[in-house]
């Protein structure tokens, strides 16, 4: 993480006293780079989604058939961000990876 950090001259937003594979919902929120409209445009009111937002959206769905201890929340897409409400829900004691 420190060597990520380093090369993009970002700090971590995570908090360094929380254990992230701690059981908890997670709001995750993803930007497209330089904030462009990759996702789609909002038209009449409406989110109409470009072709790599209906790939955002099939991938994001898809994360409890990779992820077996993972559920999810809601989640709404953007022109240029997502946000998700991710919930890890391992059984007391497990350790390990989350992967199936």
């Amino acid at each position: 993480m420190a060597r990520f950090r380093k090369e993009n001259n970002r700090r971590s937003l995570r908090a360094p006293w929380w254990d992230y594979r701690t059981n908890s919902a997670y709001f995750i929120t993803i930007c497209t780079l330089h904030r462009k409209p990759y996702f789609g445009a909002i038209k009449k009111g409406r989110m109409e989604l470009s072709d790599i937002g209906t790939i955002a959206t099939h991938v994001w769905y898809e994360i409890p058939n990779r992820s077996m201890f993972v559920k999810l929340g809601e989640f709404v897409v953007m022109p240029d961000h997502v946000h998700g409400i991710l919930i890890l829900d391992k059984p007391i004691g497990h350790k390990g990876i989350l992967r199936r």
